[in-house]
């Protein structure tokens, strides 16, 4: 009897049966020998050679370094947060089989930030291959949106060149660790924990958190609450319980600090919304 094959196997294979061919608008592009010599490094540090280094010259580029738009990684960016969000949200849904949508989200919005893309870059040393204009400054100084962009079309670089499992493996291995961080112990995410961890390592200072209102009767109560690190106030969150809004005001300020993917805050928005719609 024939053994059926695993529905992951399937799923993979949809994406890997399906890949579109990277844009031909870049036809036109050089490789220069400076540009040649960054990209035999850069493919050293991925651990893959590309069958077309252009897909990679291009995911290394950024606008101020393009002779037009389409020259720069903006469209592989694009293409690449999606495939990056594909692959956490598959790791998750396996690894954590009992924890329920809104838990996955929030785990998934702090691994697939531009700040934990941003991290992975500096491990790559993206500063010293990426392509950038005169004006950007030096390598050392190379703004981290950049970096965190380049990481991401990187990703769909290697998914154009190789496949989903190419592009797979790449990112299980260097993201891997930071998703094993954000939940220990089968315990989700600890926003408050967090960002004490942030503060202390941005700021120095602990933060502490201020009650700012509370409203309802006494089986029903919310309460308002703000995170407050050293002169600086953070958005205030609501919660059922104090515990709740501290973690929301956590989540905010880890927000506004860029720790966390924007996109997927609306959806745990969404999430709490719907939950309390249930209730």
């Amino acid at each position: 009897m024939k053994s059926k094959r695993n529905f992951w196997d399937q799923f993979r294979g949809w994406f890997s049966g399906h890949r579109p061919p990277p844009t031909r608008a870049t036809d036109d592009i050089e490789i220069s020998e400076q540009d040649r010599e960054k990209l035999i490094v850069c493919q050293g540090r991925l651990g893959y050679r590309f069958r077309d280094p252009m897909l990679l010259k291009v995911a290394l580029t950024h606008t101020s370094g393009a002779n037009h738009r389409l020259a720069s990684n903006e469209r592989l960016e694009f293409l690449g947060d999606a495939i990056l969000g594909q692959v956490i949200s598959e790791w998750l849904f396996c690894e954590y089989p009992r924890y329920l949508e809104g838990e996955l989200t929030r785990i998934k919005s702090v691994i697939v930030s531009r700040k934990t893309c941003a991290t992975v870059a500096d491990q790559l040393q993206l500063q010293e291959v990426v392509i950038v204009g005169k004006g950007i400054g030096a390598k050392d100084s190379i703004p981290r949106s950049i970096l965190s962009n380049a990481f991401e079309s990187i990703v769909a670089a290697l998914y154009l060149d190789g496949g989903y499992e190419v592009a797979q493996r790449f990112i299980l291995t260097f993201l891997k660790d930071a998703m094993l961080e954000m939940v220990s112990d089968g315990v989700p995410i600890n926003y408050k924990s967090l960002f004490q961890q942030v503060a202390q390592r941005e700021f120095k200072l602990t933060p502490v958190y201020q009650l700012l209102d509370e409203r309802g009767p006494d089986h029903q109560k919310e309460f308002h609450v703000c995170a407050v690190v050293g002169e600086r106030v953070f958005e205030s969150g609501w919660g059922n319980s104090k515990k709740e809004a501290e973690q929301q005001a956590a989540l905010n300020a880890l927000n506004s600090l860029g720790e966390i993917d924007e996109e997927s805050m609306l959806e745990v928005d969404e999430l709490s919304i719907d939950s309390k719609n249930m209730e």
